[in-house]
């Protein structure tokens, strides 16, 4: 594969409309033979990313951890951990990634802490030293149970007792991911300043996870209960109490917005960088991306929920989506996805074969945002099946059967199909290779032309070549089970959409105005006398002006 180098945009606003493509690194390549995933390997591998024409990679968390929850449950802010390098192999994978054109998101993970982190270990050692406040502690009910009824979003209290100090203290995840105070101006600074640390290194922006977890009630108010009619798996899966309860206390805080403002200040002396924040909030996500990415001083963009629930997309749920959208974020942007490393994988989740899942990419291609795609999402990976025995995710030890955790979206990446591990690794890979998978290597698609891969490639092109799909606005014309058509504008410039969400023929009518039929989009249309006839599950794209009303 001969990919040219590149130079990065010099668009400061290069993450409006921008494909980033996700790399969970523990699964992704390789280079050392202990059977997971690193930075070497990553390195390895971004030619082939470069030439999936995406604009930038999201790298999963690499900093230092016990890996309770792979990354996720942080030691060392400032260091990577081990088995996947150093930080001269970061630098060195900052550097090839911009060789190739490339920007680079690295998974910011501040709402919570690892308990073996020297923080956590200090402040639970009395109740006066100098990190004493940096995490949420609060005394026992007097019979002796929690504060109040938060919950874990990986099932149980949110409250664990800690016999050294004699208090609870408060974890939204593992029991042992204690959340940080936030209402702490120390730990605020700290957190800035370790954002500097990897700006200084030269990243070009954040994933932040979990971002409206950052502050709780100061008077640790009960949440009220939820609704049955109300709950939904948007933030957890159904199994999960956590889903019981209307979270009006225990996250997304007004006193957020100021460290946000903060945050984004100190991205704005590096120009050219990008906050994407990660909302989950299942009753008013996007209210919270409204307050979250409204005005220029706040975050950029956040990572949107919708396309990532079990909820199958029609035509009329995802008009409804974006017409929420439309009239809630006025002045936001979204970054749409589809899969991640937390979800069953999109072709799984809703039952998509192979035209399909082609069409849906084409319609999150085209969509007003920025778009996420996960890893092997361009090869056509499904969901991989994961024994009990082989697990690793502990949510997923938590809830089996009726839940399995996120192992099977997490399996190594398959890379060639003369491996029985897919050209992964040489060893015993941490999670198990899917043999369905090998099937849907990279090398069985790279020459094939109408592969998987190809299309994505051909379609990130297309988008690319279009500022209106990049950058524009959206209104959608019709929505229906059958059709989805909307026109993408920006400075003058118009794109018509149309997709054929059936399985049997549509016939499409353009909007009044001067059209030119665009060819380029890998997709197949009949042009008719009455308008354009789209065969099953097939889109259509046509340049244009519109008439004027």
């Amino acid at each position: 594969m001969s990919v040219p180098q590149n130079a990065l945009s010099d668009d400061a606003d290069w993450w409006r409309g921008a494909a980033i493509y996700q790399i969970y690194p523990r699964s992704f390549q390789d280079s050392n033979g202990d059977g997971i995933g690193d930075l070497s390997g990553i390195i390895h591998r971004l030619p082939y990313v470069a030439e999936l024409g995406v604009d930038a990679i999201w790298i999963s968390p690499f900093f230092r951890s016990p890996m309770l929850d792979f990354g996720y449950d942080v030691s060392d802010y400032r260091d990577i951990d081990p088995m996947f390098g150093t930080l001269g192999d970061f630098d060195a994978l900052i550097e090839r990634a911009h060789a190739l054109g490339l920007r680079v998101i690295i998974d910011l993970v501040m709402s919570h802490t690892s308990a073996q982190h020297t923080w956590f270990k200090e402040s639970r050692a009395s109740r006066d030293n100098a990190k004493s406040d940096w995490y949420v502690w609060a005394d026992p009910k007097p019979d002796g149970s929690p504060p109040n009824n938060w919950l874990s979003i990986f099932g149980g209290s949110a409250w664990e007792w800690d016999a050294e100090r004699m208090q609870y203290y408060m974890h939204n995840f593992l029991t042992e991911q204690p959340d940080l105070n936030f209402h702490n101006a120390d730990v605020r600074n700290e957190l800035l300043d370790i954002t500097r640390f990897w700006l200084e290194r030269g990243v070009d922006g954040f994933r932040l996870d979990t971002v409206n977890f950052y502050v709780h009630d100061k008077e640790l108010r009960d949440n009220p209960p939820l609704a049955e009619e109300e709950r939904n798996d948007n933030t957890a899966p159904s199994v999960n109490p956590y889903n019981f309860q209307d979270h009006l206390w225990d996250k997304t805080q007004p006193e957020n917005i100021d460290f946000l403002r903060s945050f984004r200040a100190l991205l704005n002396e590096y120009p050219g960088t990008t906050a994407v924040g990660e909302v989950g909030e299942s009753q008013r996500g996007m209210e919270v991306q409204a307050q979250y990415t409204a005005g220029d001083d706040l975050l950029h963009m956040c990572y949107d929920f919708a396309f990532l629930a079990s909820a199958y997309p029609t035509g009329p749920h995802v008009g409804a989506i974006l017409e929420k959208f439309n009239r809630i974020v006025t002045e936001g942007w979204a970054c749409w996805a589809y899969s991640n490393h937390d979800v069953v994988r999109h072709a799984t989740r809703w039952g998509m074969n192979e035209p399909v899942l082609r069409l849906y990419a084409g319609l999150l291609m085209s969509l007003k945002g920025s778009v996420c795609l996960y890893q092997g999402e361009e090869l056509g990976l499904t969901e991989a099946y994961v024994p009990y025995e082989d697990l690793q995710d502990p949510y997923g030890k938590r809830f089996w059967p009726k839940f399995k955790g996120r192992d099977g979206a997490r399996t190594p990446f398959p890379w060639t199909r003369d491996n029985h591990n897919g050209g992964f690794t040489d060893s015993k890979p941490w999670l198990p290779v899917a043999v369905e998978h090998v099937e849907r290597a990279v090398q069985a698609q790279q020459e094939d032309p109408s592969s998987t891969l190809q299309f994505y490639r051909r379609m990130l092109a297309f988008r690319k070549a279009h500022l209106p799909l990049l950058k524009g606005d959206i209104d959608v014309l019709s929505a229906t089970e059958d059709q989805i058509t909307f026109l993408r504008s920006f400075e003058g410039a118009q794109v018509f959409c149309a997709f054929n969400l059936s399985d049997a023929p549509v016939q499409i009518k353009l909007p009044e105005g001067s059209w030119e039929t665009d060819t380029r989009a890998p997709f197949e249309f009949n042009e008719t006398a009455e308008g354009i006839s789209l065969p099953p599950h097939q889109a259509f794209f046509a340049s244009g002006v519109p008439a004027q009303g």
